[in-house]
């Protein structure tokens, strides 16, 4: 492969900053703005002062629960910045805001611990094809060397870590850092621009094999290069820098710089680095496959207390202005409404946003995060997006106050939409309301916004397991439903035989009546009344897996009716199920745990002790250094499984859950759950 061309990319940036939870992104995203100007002071996340983290359950928290959007200028040009959260809870609010970004700052650290955390995003950034720079945050801190961290994060990474600075030191303290490809020495200065100055005599053997180490890593992807190492040739400078730039948007390499974000100390180069080597949205358009004079995408929505719905959105293609027309899916357009440049909570209105350009537009209401507009009436295709996880924790919801019913519904179908990896459902069998997400803390999060930002007072409880009946033996059984009361009376008499059917079989109703014992347009009013007791059996709970069978009966000529005959059904069913040894049944999950191998006999240890059988466990496909453990478990007991399973796994592992079988639940377990309905009947 020949020299490539590393014409830098001039044009407006959006570059999202990601990392494991207390990495130091949000710091890291303050730093950048301090440096910039875009701020008079870098704030803290610890004294609650951040542009980032700005909202009250962040700082209740000290972390990052939703992104963070600032745009600032940099050397007379336009960067777009946004801090995503780093836990694995809020993980997805990053996705449609990475697919629209040009590149991505990973922000790491030499915590071993935090090392499956690094690869889960990283491999979000492989399926969504972005670009990356990784900063090597608290490098004051770090006692082993650069390279010897770099062997400790590579296997988090599928690219190769290319180390493009080394620290400088003095007496064992890191005081500044050495540039490989200038090959210059920066001795930092707390939140100030660096002072150059001469490599030291005792780094420069040092700096020159990790020089080498960067040359021979882009020599992999340059032929030119490749020969000027082994000729012995001193490359030229700006080939170097060329082939870094190349070599980032190629995705061939991750580049690697060092800093301290808490002391502001490797901001600048940073920020040159992302100037000079970084795409824009001329490569994110190639990427993306986006076609067409006008594209715009929708990153991130949220709604205002008093500016209504807010879209945050990367202007791909065109221009648009106060008052466009912008239409999606051939079927939904809206006007916008305020063209807002943001920094964090402060929005800045503008007349105009050109071609990569990320900012605000006002009451597009029809419009979704996700959603790819055009500018006018002909919308583009639909842009594809990976799905949010499914759910891993859940609770159910009722506000303290009958009045808050229809605002609870309203404001929850709104955080929805704000964030798409929170599901709302109605229980239709306990009517109850499930708001599910992605962990306790995600939950704890929305129940918190409800109950300050929305003022509902809330009950929140874990969802009712949906427990079944059935029944163990067969029995016949009369029914007689008698009445007198004046004029016409109540008369209904059936017999029935009832039988248990296999697990999963549902409900069977049957007659065979003879003779017109019973006639037969009262028959379908015997079935209604079997039906009515089977919502409700013995225990509290729905009857399944019964076969029912009219055999006999009788009736009046005056008398008889529809209802004389549900009740005498509902008589003999409520007599006939305490012959039968009714019993209860438990739903039983499948349940597939994705866990780092390292937690691998943690996790497999507490399943046993949740009553889950272990089916088996193998090597994650695909995935260095993770396992899949396979079981079975209660329903009942996966409601705060998640949170075990993260407490073993460093906050990493996850679970998903199907359904697989009802099975009898017996004993002490069976009357607590039998106890506990009739208490809530």
């Amino acid at each position: 492969m020949g020299k490539r061309a590393g014409e830098r990319r001039k044009g407006p940036k959006c570059i999202a900053i990601i990392g494991p939870f207390a990495s130091g992104k949000t710091t890291l995203f303050e730093a950048i703005l301090a440096r910039t100007g875009a701020i008079a002071k870098q704030g803290s996340v610890a004294a609650g002062t951040t542009v980032g983290d700005n909202t009250p359950e962040a700082r209740a928290h000290q972390m990052s629960t939703e992104a963070t959007f600032a745009t600032v200028n940099f050397m007379g040009e336009s960067i777009t910045f946004a801090d995503c959260p780093g836990s694995i809870e809020f993980s997805y609010e990053a996705v449609p805001i990475l697919a629209a970004c040009d590149a991505a700052i990973v922000v790491a650290e030499a915590d071993d611990k935090k090392i499956p955390a690094l690869q889960l995003i990283l491999r979000q950034l492989d399926d969504l094809g972005l670009p990356r720079m990784l900063f090597l945050n608290k490098v004051d801190k770090i006692s082993a060397g650069v390279r010897d961290v770099l062997k400790l994060l590579q296997p988090a990474s599928s690219r190769p870590l290319l180390l493009r600075q080394i620290p400088l030191r003095k007496d064992g303290i890191v005081v500044g850092s050495i540039d490989l490809a200038l090959e210059r020495a920066y001795v930092w200065r707390e939140h100030a621009e660096s002072e150059i100055t001469a490599i030291p005599d005792d780094e420069k053997a040092r700096e020159v094999e990790a020089r080498f180490a960067m040359l021979e890593r882009l020599a992999d992807h340059d032929d030119t290069l490749m020969e000027q190492l082994l000729e012995e040739i001193e490359p030229p400078r700006d080939e170097v820098f060329d082939d870094l730039s190349a070599d980032l948007r190629e995705g061939a390499v991750t580049p690697v710089l060092i800093g301290s974000a808490e002391h502001g100390n490797g901001i600048l180069r940073l920020l040159k680095a992302i100037r000079h080597d970084a795409p824009d949205a001329s490569d994110t358009r190639k990427r993306l496959g986006v076609s067409g004079s006008s594209c715009v995408r929708i990153m991130k929505t949220f709604h205002t207390p008093h500016g209504g719905k807010l879209s945050v959105a990367r202007i791909l293609s065109g221009t648009v202005a106060d008052g466009a027309e912008l239409a999606a899916d051939g079927a939904r357009s809206g006007k916008v409404t305020g063209v807002y440049r943001l920094t964090g909570r402060d929005q800045a209105k503008l007349g105009v946003a050109a071609v990569g350009d990320t900012v605000a537009l006002g009451k597009l209401d029809d419009f979704r995060t996700g959603d790819v507009l055009a500018i006018g009436k002909v919308a583009p295709a639909k842009a594809d997006l990976p799905l949010p996880p499914e759910p891993v924790y859940a609770l159910a919801l009722r506000p303290r106050e009958r009045k808050d019913d229809v605002k609870l519904s309203a404001t929850l179908q709104r955080m929805a939409e704000e964030d798409p990896s929170l599901f709302v459902s109605q229980n239709q069998d306990t009517g109850e309301t499930v708001l599910a997400g992605q962990g306790e803390m995600h939950l704890r999060v929305a129940t918190e916004k409800l109950e300050g930002r929305h003022q509902i007072p809330l009950q929140s409880r874990a969802p009712q397991v949906p427990y079944r009946e059935t029944i163990r033996k067969a029995t016949q059984q009369r029914g007689r439903h008698k009445k007198q009361s004046g004029g016409h009376g109540q008369f209904g008499d059936v017999q029935i035989e009832i039988k248990p059917l296999p697990r999963g079989a549902g409900f069977e109703f049957t007659d065979t009546i003879t003779g017109g014992v019973v006639p037969k347009t009262y028959i379908p009013s015997v079935e209604a009344g079997v039906r009515d007791f089977l919502r409700t059996g013995p225990f509290g709970f729905p009857v399944v897996d019964i076969a029912v069978n009219l055999s006999d009966g009788s009736y009046h000529s005056v008398d008889s009716s529809d209802m004389a005959f549900q009740m005498a059904a509902k008589l003999a069913m409520k007599e006939g199920m305490a012959a039968c040894s009714p019993v209860l049944l438990e739903p039983v999950m499948r349940v597939e745990i994705a866990t780092p191998s390292e937690a691998t006999a943690r996790i497999t240890a507490l399943i046993p002790q949740r009553r889950g059988q272990i089916l088996g466990y193998d090597a994650r496909e695909g995935w260095p250094g993770w396992d899949v453990v396979e079981a079975t478990m209660p329903q009942a007991e996966i409601g705060d499984l998640i949170v075990e399973l993260r407490s073993a796994s460093a906050g990493v592992a996850s679970f998903r859950a199907i359904f697989d079988h009802m099975a009898e639940l017996t004993g002490r377990l069976a009357d607590e759950v039998t106890s506990a309905q009739g208490k809530a009947a």
